[in-house]
């Protein structure tokens, strides 16, 4: 178990970690690809909804 901990330790330290400046960036990329994709999903769904109301005279 020992052996285990020193070689986690050892591989953790080898690891590049991003920086604040890129971690900002990566999560602005991220919540504005979630925004893009709600509103995709929101505008396909109007569709198919207008589309089977007007399919079915509802």
């Amino acid at each position: 178990m020992l052996k285990f901990a020193r070689e986690v330790r050892a591989e953790a330290s080898r690891v590049t970690w991003p920086t604040a400046k890129e971690t900002m960036q990566v999560t602005g990329l991220v919540l504005a690809m979630v925004v893009a994709t709600a509103l995709f999903f929101l505008a396909v769904d109007g569709i198919i909804g207008t589309a089977t109301r007007a399919l079915f005279g509802a």
